[in-house]
């Protein structure tokens, strides 16, 4: 019996631990930082927040983003070429899953995302609805579709876009509404977007540095992982200007990050606390440099991830000593 027919008959219930290496759980924490580092600068710049709606608003965020992850491992395994990668490697075809069950497990996540998006727009008003619906369309055709964003030079782009400044603006937004920095006034005979220039220049500018660390990690991964996608007809970056100059990129988007930091200090966006995330370079640089002599996926590549953890912390660790130091 071929790998297909012994498949679709022995597939299994999904258990805890498969759950949970689906939605690769361990990652989520570092999908966490934009929202986080989103609650601390409404503090420190807008000196706003709405803890309830920020706090429910985290829930449909945090689904969303772990149908988003078995949304791609899924799609994996559909457009695999590779039988090995398929039955041996793939979570879905190893474990024989069923894959009527993990797609019910995507279709309710997904579902109570939107829930609690739909409550929060009528709740906040209707600029919420295209900022969600944007993210919302990114995450889902990401990986799913005839032609997913994931498998095109684009990935990192949309990676960083949607989680670093999608998340960050939602969450300003969130806690921002009252003020109408930024709104959308919308009826049955007219609508008017109207914002502050500069406040929307300040979450831009705050946000790049996620989205920076962010696109980075989906630049390592498919660094790490440019021959197998190869054999599986995906196509990312990498594959396109090379693993040479796909190195260099990593080390640029990387350092990037402190210039940002040291602008927007420059400019006022931040106070002199913001000065910790300096800090993070006693652990960057070294893996930085690691990386950069041998790019393996189950090797070197945790330390990308690593470098978004440390470099994103002494971020919030910045912000959080300026929110200590205005309440005092």
């Amino acid at each position: 019996m071929d790998n297909t027919k012994r498949l679709k008959a022995t597939q299994n219930k999904m258990t805890k631990e498969n759950f949970f290496e689906l939605v690769q759980i361990r990652t989520k924490f570092a999908g966490i930082f934009p929202f986080v580092i989103a609650v601390l600068f409404t503090n420190t710049y807008f000196h706003s927040f709405h803890p309830g709606k920020t706090l429910f608003f985290f829930f449909g965020m945090f689904a969303f983003d772990l149908a988003i992850t078995a949304i791609n491992n899924y799609m994996d395994f559909i457009k695999a070429h590779s039988e090995k990668y398929k039955y041996e490697e793939n979570l879905i075809g190893r474990e024989n899953l069923s894959e009527k069950q993990i797609q019910r497990l995507i279709f309710s996540l997904v579902g109570f995302a939107a829930i609690v998006g739909l409550i929060l727009v009528v709740q906040t008003g209707w600029l919420l609805l295209p900022m969600g619906a944007a993210c919302f369309f990114v995450g889902v055709f990401y990986t799913y579709g005839p032609i997913p964003l994931s498998r095109m030079p684009l990935g990192e782009i949309f990676s960083g876009v949607t989680e670093g400044l999608g998340i960050f603006a939602i969450t300003i937004y969130l806690n921002t509404y009252d003020q109408r920095l930024f709104y959308l006034e919308l009826d049955f005979n007219r609508f008017a977007l109207t914002g502050n220039t500069m406040a929307v220049l300040a979450v831009i500018w705050a946000a790049l540095p996620l989205v920076l660390t962010i696109a980075n990690i989906m630049l390592a991964n498919n660094i790490s992982d440019l021959e197998q996608d190869v054999e599986n007809h995906r196509y990312t970056l990498p594959f396109y200007i090379g693993r040479k100059w796909s190195v260099r990129l990593f080390n640029v988007l990387m350092y990037s990050c402190y210039g940002v930091i040291l602008v927007g200090l420059i400019a006022g966006i931040y106070h002199w606390p913001i000065l910790l995330t300096f800090i993070s370079l006693l652990k960057v640089i070294p893996q930085t440099r690691i990386f950069t002599q041998e790019q393996i996926k189950n090797k070197t590549f945790p330390m990308a991830v690593e470098n978004l953890i440390v470099f994103n912390s002494c971020y919030a660790l910045g912000l959080l000593v300026t929110m200590i130091l205005q309440f005092i």
